[in-house]
């Protein structure tokens, strides 16, 4: 209603609903916009899967496919597709790429990517690896017990000084356990 999506980090017991189909998890953010009624239209929710599956690159062999029987990285794919049908302006997407393999990881970098460049959506990521946080990131907020501690743009980010504001207060930590 806001414009706001969020894709969790689990998603295997928050983002998905592991054993509903495809179909059931990308339509579950917009259930009021393909019911008729209390009865749910099984054409717009099987259309919108199948767009998702296409627009997504999900690699399944139905649009009833069970969540659970996917890999990781089109698991991922079916929880975006389930808040992207909701037409977001911001997307928040947490630790996009835990617990996928490598190919799968480029994957969501190119949709995240995709997502902002040719269809406007901001992108807000939520991630404890620094390569991604340096490779898809327009600007980085570090931050500690809520609040900012560190913020870079694209051009002052590097390893070190992210790192750094990353780890200053585990060293400091450290250094004052030390005495």
């Amino acid at each position: 209603e806001q414009g706001i999506a969020y894709v969790p980090e689990d998603r295997g017991t928050q983002g998905l609903v592991r054993e509903m189909s495809i179909r059931e998890n990308a339509s579950m953010a917009v259930l009021p916009n393909i019911a008729q009624g209390t009865f749910i239209n099984r054409r717009k929710e099987v259309d919108l899967a199948r767009n998702a599956i296409n627009q997504l690159g999900i690699r399944a062999y139905s649009v009833n496919q069970i969540a659970n029987k996917l890999s990781g990285g089109n698991q991922q794919k079916v929880v975006v597709s389930k808040w992207l049908a909701s037409e977001p302006r911001v997307l928040i997407i947490d630790e996009p790429t835990r617990g996928i393999d490598v190919g799968a990881k480029s994957e969501i970098h190119r949709l995240m990517s995709e997502l902002a460049v040719e269809h406007g959506i901001a992108i807000l990521m939520i991630s404890s690896e620094l390569p991604e946080i340096l490779g898809m990131s327009d600007r980085i907020l570090v931050m500690r017990l809520g609040r900012i501690v560190a913020e870079f743009t694209r051009e002052e980010a590097n390893q070190e000084v992210v790192g750094t504001a990353m780890m200053s207060d585990d060293i400091t930590a450290m250094a004052e356990g030390a005495d």
